[in-house]
């Protein structure tokens, strides 16, 4: 499922950006511009997507080291 929402995200993007039949046509370098648009943006949204599906983790990570720490008995301190 996150395959084909890469795949279509990545089509928009190359339509949004100026990429299609029309674009292939145009200058070198609009060309290339737009192509580090579309990664630029899909970069963002891939970072993105990540935190969203590691979110849960690192939730649980923290919760974790609360319930570790709070069973800890305090030590000590001698100056």
């Amino acid at each position: 499922m996150l395959e084909l929402f890469f795949l279509v995200g990545f089509v928009v993007m190359l339509m949004v950006t100026g990429i299609s039949l029309l674009g292939v046509f145009a200058a070198l370098l609009g060309v290339f511009a737009a192509l580090l648009v579309a990664a630029a943006f899909m970069l963002i949204g891939g970072l993105f997507a990540m935190v969203i599906k590691l979110l849960p983790w690192l939730i649980l990570a923290v919760v974790g080291v609360w319930i570790y720490r709070s069973m800890q008995k305090p030590s000590i301190r001698r100056y």
